[in-house]
């Protein structure tokens, strides 16, 4: 982990977008005490930044910080606000996040110079605009990692991506922040953010909804421990998926099988009807991308293709 901020005298006249400078040691408050916020927070101050203050009101919240920030008391947003003097991080959820920054802004607890930075992958420093209106500087900050609120988690941000999106003279200060945490910024504009925050939620949150269906069909075919069938092959699918793209595809659809496909969804019509519209969705992904990979020619392709119409007109 790299050495906290360091400290340099400013210059007199500094350019629009020259580098900020910062303190050694950031006085930083937390708002939002969920899995993220205090993880992040946990993180900093092992870093050896001083996290003086955090807002969090529900049971789990409290019993997240008397986990991870055992020293930092809790006091409300807006006093946590004023006594983050150097960074204020808001790990709040994406639809609650504009509220939450404007009412900062007109209780008048921002000040001019302080970093506010977000945890949200979906939004861009758009949604700071109050805050940066009232004189501080707005950066979004999301780690591309899953969160459970335990001190596991720490362990986890070693080598993660950050998706930062930052004003030109704020870039070097979050480069060593995301440094401070251990990880690697990924540099995302402000309106790629949407699209960034879909491919993680597509791919991390979906895998999640995936490995379940499959894990309950396979009880519904008698299978008593799923997981451990389920580990080792999707263990292996993904490592293939993310060293060798598309040419990992394998199974019934990869190779056009049409009637082992028609007695995947027919079996499954009769068993859980509500796997039907997602298999069929993803297989009609997987026989796209198999075909734009060459890995299914187009004629190989077309009575399995009929197989997937029929059954979308079925249902």
């Amino acid at each position: 982990m790299s050495a906290p901020l360091r400290s340099r005298p400013a210059a007199r006249h500094r350019a629009a977008d020259a580098p900020l400078v910062f303190p050694r040691t950031l006085t930083v408050g937390v708002i939002g005490a969920g899995r993220v916020g205090t993880v992040l927070g946990a993180a900093l101050a092992a870093a050896g930044h001083r996290v003086v203050a955090a807002a969090g009101s529900s049971g789990a919240a409290r019993a997240r910080m008397a986990l991870l920030l055992p020293q930092t008391p809790t006091r409300s947003a807006a006093a946590v606000a004023r006594a983050a003097t150097d960074l204020l991080v808001v790990a709040v959820p994406d639809d609650a996040l504009a509220g939450v920054v404007a009412g900062l802004a007109e209780a008048g607890a921002l000040r001019p110079g302080q970093v506010i930075a977000h945890t949200s992958g979906a939004h861009g420093l758009a949604v700071l605009a109050p805050a940066a209106a009232a004189g501080a500087r707005p950066l979004a900050l999301h780690p591309a990692m899953t969160f459970t609120g335990t001190p596991d988690d720490l362990a986890r941000l070693a080598g993660i991506s950050y998706g930062v999106t930052a004003p030109a003279e704020l870039r070097a200060f979050a480069a060593r922040l995301v440094a401070d945490l251990g990880g690697v910024p990924e540099w995302v504009a402000e309106g790629d953010r949407p699209l960034y925050h879909a491919a993680l939620a597509h791919g991390a949150n979906h895998l999640v909804t995936l490995v379940n269906e499959a894990a309950d069909r396979l009880r519904d075919a008698g299978v008593d421990r799923p997981e451990k069938v389920l580990a080792p092959l999707l263990r292996a699918a993904l490592e293939n998926a993310l060293r060798l793209g598309d040419d990992a595809l394998t199974g019934p659809v990869s190779r056009g099988d049409a009637g082992t496909v028609r007695r995947h969804l027919e079996r499954l019509a009769a068993t859980a009807p509500e796997s039907v519209p997602p298999y069929l969705a993803l297989a009609r992904r997987t026989a796209d991308r198999a075909i734009a990979a060459g890995r299914l020619r187009p004629a190989d392709a077309a009575p399995l293709l009929d197989v997937l119409d029929g059954m979308e007109v079925a249902a």
